[in-house]
């Protein structure tokens, strides 16, 4: 929580990032200011009206009962909250993983003026859409956020003083966020404390889910202070650490990576406490705690969880024959030490790529450790990434940090958005790479390192060097071999895509089938944000949709249900004629387009068999609108 910040400070914060493209910083949280460039960065206009409507309502009562079991492990604390805010004039917001909004209830007064800038049940106030606010900004930093008044990106949301907390799982996951917000002209001062307080008990009950036939390690540094909500939680299975809460992890130096893979051990230097009574247990940091060790039996029916923002069924990466084996050649250039540059659009799977390399290596073994580039505190990224000693700088943790470049050891680094590293910061990267030594913050000595080096940008690093923004020697010290993606609206095959990720997000499986219109809709889109623009839109249809009713066009998005303009003719080098197939393939599209997705219509009208047009428009058999 960043201490009170005056009026006349936000508006000059204001007029210097929007109005003179000037760094803000010391007027505003930092948090706030790298949110507004992440909304900026997106395409996002600050004073724009808010035109963000609501789901249809029986869409809406489908989310509700799809986190039915969310809203119900919530709903003492929201009632507590609400009998607050219908006395303060503000009002209690529950929302989705993503950020749709589940429940509102409070002030009534204040419901109807939230109500304006669509802050109400069945929108979505992720930051991709509704800007910088306390539920979207939450969720990006993984952690409580506060945003008032004139810190919401938008200017329509100035009116609004918000204070938010994701809910996580003892895995570290979103499942939902917890909002309190009022007046902007009324300072809610313990709006964030009580928000936190509501979601500590929450994540509390949500924790004890996981605790049945496993061992459960409860610590605090007062013995006073175990058993209640500030208690550290640890919850091993077999000495392997499965769940825990934020305040174990805190206290240990830890984060939510070393769930599934940390071994007691590797925390404590101290044996298992034995016995309910609180004992000493000293950290391998040093620090001692008093501790208490359960052992939770296990129950006749497995309790059932909270439905989380990861899908039951991951979506497995989809490449085709040409990129395999581009993949493959890639390997082999990784395996021999050869760094890897991969470029491609926003939202090409860069990320994917790179662990798809990884799993298929010989260093598969070992870990892949991300970097996004752009994403580091500019103070904190040559911290994160070469480590520290301990009391190298204030805030430091006592027992000092490995950084990010030593994790990676033995195995793959990921520098993702590598075109938006700080200069300074590349000659040290460029020193690293050379001599695979790591010397942190602070002195000491340097440390060998190991690893393969993968690096991907969205940028032109050849017009970056041309203007002194990247430096050539590093380039082409992680550019001996570059693997270019392409954007998702030159994909030669969109709908066989579509349906391959349709099936791999589980569509299939809840026999929701999209017609053939709608699937020719998504397929003739453009894309801009690509595969993770597609994939997102999939699963909104998949969360929105009725299982065993088809996926029709009317169930798209509004954007994307507006027919796209028709595609020139593509014409040969040869004789300025267009090839035979295109030509073929535009008519059929025609024709499907104009019989409204009946593919029987449309074959009759072009006089082939519905088979033919099944098969050259890449459609599943009796998808027939």
């Amino acid at each position: 929580m960043h201490p009170p910040v005056s009026n006349e400070s936000i508006r000059s914060a204001r007029h210097r990032f929007f109005d003179a493209g000037q760094s803000p910083r010391g007027l505003v949280s930092d948090t706030i200011v790298e949110s507004w460039r992440r909304c900026r960065a997106s395409g996002l206009t600050a004073e724009r009206p808010v035109e963000i409507g609501p789901i249809e309502r029986a869409a809406l009562e489908a989310l509700r009962q799809q986190y039915e079991d969310l809203r119900r492990l919530c709903r003492p604390e929201v009632e507590a909250l609400y009998s607050d805010a219908k006395v303060t004039g503000s009002m209690v917001i529950l929302t989705g993983p993503t950020g749709l909004i589940l429940d509102a209830m409070g002030n009534p007064e204040f419901l109807d003026k939230a109500a304006r800038v669509a802050l109400r049940p069945g929108v979505s106030w992720n930051e991709e859409q509704t800007g910088t606010n306390a539920i979207g900004t939450a969720l990006h930093e993984h952690r409580p956020v506060e945003v008032r008044g004139a810190e919401h990106y938008f200017g329509a949301h100035r009116m609004l003083s918000c204070s938010a907390s994701p809910i996580l799982d003892g895995r570290g996951r979103t499942v939902g966020v917890l909002d309190l917000s009022g007046e902007a002209s009324v300072h809610h001062v313990h709006a964030l404390g009580m928000v936190r307080f509501a979601v500590d008990q929450i994540e509390r009950r949500l924790l004890e889910r996981e605790l049945a036939g496993r061992e459960v390690i409860r610590l605090h540094p007062d013995a006073a202070l175990l058993g209640t909500h500030r208690e550290g939680i640890l919850v091993f299975e077999e000495h392997r650490l499965v769940a825990a809460n934020r305040y174990a992890l805190d206290m240990l130096g830890a984060d939510w990576s070393e769930i599934g893979r940390c071994r007691y051990d590797a925390l404590f230097e101290s044996a298992r406490p034995s016995g309910t009574r609180a004992q000493p247990l000293r950290a391998v940091s040093g620090v001692e705690f008093q501790a208490r060790r359960d052992l939770v039996a296990s129950p006749l029916v497995k309790p059932q969880r909270v439905r989380t923002s990861v899908p039951a069924r991951d979506h497995a990466p989809i490449f085709d024959a040409a990129f395999d084996a581009e993949l493959q050649r890639g390997v082999r250039l990784l395996e021999a030490d050869i760094p890897i540059l991969l470029q491609g659009e926003t939202g090409t799977g860069k990320e994917v790529a790179a662990r798809e390399l990884h799993r298929r290596s010989n260093r598969a073994a070992g870990p892949f450790v991300a970097v996004n580039c752009a994403a580091l505190p500019e103070n904190l990224i040559e911290a994160e990434l070469f480590g520290y000693r301990a009391g190298a700088f204030t805030g430091a943790r006592r027992e000092g940090a490995q950084g990010l470049l030593r994790e990676a050891d033995g195995g793959v680094l990921f520098l993702d958005e590598i075109g938006d590293m700080p200069l300074m910061l590349q000659s040290r990267l460029l020193r690293v790479l050379q001599e695979r030594e790591v010397a942190p913050l602070g002195g000491g000595r340097a440390v060998a390192v190991d690893f393969a080096v993968i690096a991907a940008t969205n940028r032109d690093l050849d017009r970056d060097m041309a203007s002194g923004r990247f430096r050539s020697d590093l380039y082409y010290r992680i550019a001996q071999a570059c693997l270019p993606l392409r954007a998702l609206r030159d994909h030669a095959e969109r709908r066989a895509l579509i349906l391959q990720l349709w099936r791999n997000l589980g569509g299939d499986a809840a026999e929701m089938k999209l017609d053939a219109l709608a699937l020719a809709r998504l397929a003739a889109c453009e894309w801009p944000g690509n595969m993770r623009q597609l994939i997102g839109a999939l699963r909104t249809l998949m969360a929105l949709g009725e299982p065993g009713r088809l996926v029709r066009v009317d169930d798209l998005p509004p954007e994307l249900r507006i027919p796209p303009p028709p595609s020139p003719l593509p014409v040969s080098v040869e004789g300025g004629v267009a090839r035979l197939e295109a030509l073929e393939q535009i008519a059929m599209q025609t024709a499907l387009q104009s019989c409204g997705g009946n593919v029987s219509e449309a074959a009759r009208r072009l006089g082939v068999s519905r088979s033919t047009l099944y098969r050259r428009l890449g459609l599943a058999a009796g998808e027939d609108h």
